[in-house]
C-alpha cells in the first residue's frame, strides 16, 4: 500500500509541475504577444486619445467661430441694405 500512496505521491507532483509549466508558458506568450502589439501599433501613425481629444476640441472651436463670423457677416450685408454689383 506505500507503494501506492508513492505513486500517487509522484503523479499528483508531476501534474502540479506540469500546470506550472504551463502558467509559465502562457505568461510568457501572453507578453511576448503585448510586446507585439504595442511594436505594431508603435509603427503606424496612430494619435494618442489625449491627442484626438485635443484636436477635436479644436476643430470644434473653429466651428463656433465660423458660425460667428457667418452670423456676423449676414447681419452686416443686411445693415448695408441693397448693393450692387456694378464694377
Amino acid at each position: 500500500m506505500q507503494t501506492r500512496n508513492k505513486m500517487f505521491d509522484d503523479l499528483s507532483q508531476l501534474m502540479t509541475n506540469a500546470m506550472g509549466v504551463a502558467q509559465g508558458a502562457k505568461d510568457e506568450a501572453e507578453t511576448a504577444m503585448k510586446g507585439w502589439i504595442d511594436r505594431w501599433m508603435a509603427d503606424r501613425d496612430f494619435v494618442t486619445r489625449e491627442e484626438f481629444d485635443a484636436v477635436r476640441a479644436m476643430a470644434q472651436k473653429a466651428r463656433e467661430e465660423n458660425e460667428a463670423l457667418k452670423a456676423r457677416i449676414e447681419a452686416l450685408e443686411a445693415g448695408a441694405g441693397p448693393t450692387s454689383d456694378k464694377a
